[in-house]
């Protein structure tokens, strides 16, 4: 399976990177890095803000994972991912957006986490959305505040159910992507927190 991941140079998408490359279960994957700016040769050079360079990147993939928030204007990242999926009939896509988007966040660190994340609160619901009317195989991945504790332990919840906890560790959100790039048929349409259940009730994140 070819694989692709975009914005490539963040923490999760380097653990998930070194798991694919380093781990047996994964020998089948052939994986390829978009990146802003490309220093070797299987990483290429992709601004998310520019049609033509994530149409490039996008050809001839099989799954695709956006590993950044889409703050951008007009949700061009977004609305890019679409237009490039479609053009090259690619259908499978998995999106990193923020937890709080459905106010699926519950007591005092709701209320925290919808303060201070209002800023880009407009664009990540409208990045999801425009998933969910895009007639593509997407999964947005809503992240909790994320640690870089050395464990994996997490609790998935899906679209209609109260999200589970307020932290997790970065590991675990690259081992949840990592289950769906085995099993690319979970959480198709449909939109998952991933979160440290044991950090449940806590008015602010856990680091």
């Amino acid at each position: 399976m070819k694989f692709l991941i975009l914005a490539a140079n963040g923490q999760i998408a380097q653990i998930v990177e070194q798991r694919i490359l380093n781990q047996p279960d994964f020998n089948n994957i052939k994986l390829t890095l978009g990146l802003r700016h490309a220093d070797s040769a299987r990483v290429l050079e992709v601004d998310l803000l520019k049609q033509d360079e994530v149409d490039r990147a996008i050809n001839g993939q099989d799954l695709v994972l956006v590993a950044v928030v889409d703050h951008s204007q007009n949700n061009t990242i977004t609305k890019n991912v679409i237009t490039a999926m479609k053009n090259h009939h690619v259908s499978r896509v998995l999106f990193t957006n923020i937890l709080g988007i459905y106010n699926e966040v519950s007591g005092e660190f709701g209320r925290w986490n919808h303060e201070y994340t209002l800023s880009g609160l407009a664009t990540a619901i409208n990045s999801d959305r425009l998933l969910a009317d895009s007639g593509l195989q997407y999964t947005t991945l809503r992240l909790p505040w994320l640690n870089d504790r050395n464990e994996i332990k997490y609790t998935i919840t899906t679209r209609h159910q109260p999200y589970v906890g307020v932290s997790g560790s970065r590991q675990s959100i690259a081992d949840a992507i990592l289950k769906i790039v085995l099993k690319p048929e979970l959480y198709v349409n449909d939109s998952i927190g991933i979160a440290d259940p044991a950090t449940q009730g806590q008015e602010q994140p856990v680091y």
